[in-house]
């Protein structure tokens, strides 16, 4: 029954539309109308400013950290497939909201959320190198490309020099990272034709 309602938890947690909120709060319009239409953290900068972007992104990354953290209080000794599953109920909850018809985000920072929680020091380095991309080349979406595959990367060194120890984390950062990468195949597009949208950070 704790597992149940764990993984309940996290889906709903992960379902709460911030961007789509903070849209209705800060400006009175339904975010989905602009920008990308996307309902993440990246359109929220984009037209509701940089100040509710980044609240909109801690928020996001809340979420799945929190997910798997209800689960840890909640769940007698909760082993790590568990808290795998308690982690991608919250992403998919985010991506397919219960809230929005089922149409979410594109899951990178309730993603982040979930992994900060269960594997911080490969999310540490995806971290950097997606702050580090984004403030290069201001593109969102190749920093969050290049953050999965450092991600996947890192846990897979990890688990190299542990001698697979960690097998559950790592085959989920691979799917996770997979699936965030085929939700970018259109910005991928962009960028190859070299009109994918660039992020300001001056807009208040």
């Amino acid at each position: 029954m704790e597992i149940i309602i764990a993984l309940f938890a996290a889906y709903i947690l992960g379902s709460v539309p911030t961007s789509y909120i903070m849209g209705k709060l800060i400006k009175g319009i339904d975010i989905r109308d602009f920008g990308s239409g996307n309902v993440g953290a990246t359109n929220a900068l984009r037209i509701l400013g940089t100040k509710v972007g980044v609240f909109t992104l801690i928020i996001d990354i809340g979420k799945g950290f929190l997910a798997v953290n209800i689960a840890r209080m909640i769940i007698p000794e909760p082993t790590d497939l568990i808290l795998i599953l308690t982690g991608l109920f919250a992403i998919i909850g985010h991506i397919f909201t219960i809230f929005l018809k089922f149409k979410g985000g594109k899951g990178v920072a309730t993603s982040a959320g979930v992994f900060i929680a269960l594997v911080p020091i490969p999310v540490a380095l995806a971290l950097f190198v997606f702050v580090f991309t984004v403030w290069l080349s201001k593109f969102v979406s190749l920093g969050s490309i290049l953050a999965a595959l450092t991600l996947f990367v890192s846990e897979l060194i990890i688990n190299i020099w542990i001698s697979f120890a960690e097998l559950e984390f790592l085959i989920f950062t691979f799917i996770i990272a997979l699936f965030i990468i085929i939700r970018h195949k259109a910005n991928i597009q962009r960028l190859i034709d070299g009109n994918e949208n660039k992020i300001s950070f001056n807009k208040k």
